[in-house]
């Protein structure tokens, strides 16, 4: 009768087979992590090359800015066509933002305040709500949705045709013909879109408060008064003007940089609107922070 290698075996020897199989599988899982790794450290070097590269265009940006202002260079025309054209996109979707959300404050606050009896607070929360957070990240969102998706196409669309590469090579530099005008314009509309919104944000704040909830006008506009400081205002006004640097960094960066035709200009819209949203977020964040440390909020 015969009996098979493997029954032979002492307890604790592995057969040469089994050996070369454990050893096997050992190699792919050195292989797999080592894979894993090199992937994720490139990842971390193209996100800080990319950090680095916008950066350098921010730079750039200010420094042509503060240039051509100096000299007179400054294509005066353009960036007045570009406000007109960034502010068509973004004016009506910024009044119909405000509407909802001085509303919702009124309606979910006045409930509360309702049950406490403490309606002649309404005002404070349009105050609070509106004017330090609503305002200014609605009027970031808008700017990251309809701004930059119009920088972004333009631009990848005139990559994709070598424009960009046509005017480097007839030394015209495309930040300061492209890029200074919509930045110019980006500054300039983004301060009347918070302001925009704030007015109609407690304007309909103001209404639902008077005609649901019974509250006095007087009274409203008291404690509108009391909680929301000029402080208050200039911050949201600051966020929105720095939520506009961001936007126009990341959307002329992806539009110089698409590739890939048609689809590649898709991915950079895409691409420049969801960095966008993510900085704005984060960057409203940060300055919330620094406003809550500095300038505590306090009655007027």
């Amino acid at each position: 009768m015969t009996m098979s290698a493997t029954t032979l075996q002492p307890d604790g020897v592995r057969s040469p087979r089994s050996r070369v199989h454990m050893r096997d599988r050992v190699q792919a899982l050195i292989r797999g992590v080592g894979k894993f790794l090199t992937g994720f450290v490139g990842r971390v070097t193209q996100s800080i090359d990319t950090i680095g590269r916008s950066a350098g265009l921010a730079g750039e940006m200010v420094r042509f800015t503060v240039t051509d202002s100096l000299s007179l260079k400054l294509a005066g025309s353009e960036v007045i066509d570009q406000i007109w054209k960034l502010f068509k996109v973004t004016a009506l979707p910024a009044l119909l933002m405000a509407v909802p959300i001085g509303a919702e404050v009124s309606v979910q606050v006045g409930g509360v305040m309702d049950q406490v009896g403490a309606n002649s607070l309404a005002g404070a929360a349009s105050g609070l709500g509106v004017v330090s957070q609503g305002a200014p990240m609605a009027a970031g969102l808008l700017m990251s949705g309809a701004a930059a998706s119009a920088i972004a196409s333009d631009l990848g669309s005139r990559s994709i045709r070598e424009e960009i590469e046509a005017m480097r090579v007839m030394g015209v530099n495309p930040v300061q013909r492209l890029i200074v005008p919509r930045f110019l314009a980006m500054l300039a509309i983004a301060p009347a879109l918070c302001v925009m919104i704030i007015a109609s944000g407690v304007g309909a704040g103001l209404a639902i408060s008077a005609n649901v909830n019974n509250v006095v006008p007087a009274s409203f506009w008291q404690s509108f008064g009391a909680f929301a400081t000029p402080v208050d205002l200039a911050f949201s006004v600051f966020k929105a003007v720095l939520f506009a640097f961001i936007v126009v960094v990341i959307a002329s960066l992806r539009g110089l940089e698409a590739k890939g035709g048609p689809k590649g200009v898709a991915n950079a819209v895409n691409a420049s609107v969801v960095l966008s949203v993510f900085c704005i977020f984060m960057t409203n964040l940060a300055v919330s922070q620094v406003q809550t440390m500095f300038f505590p909020a306090r009655l007027a």
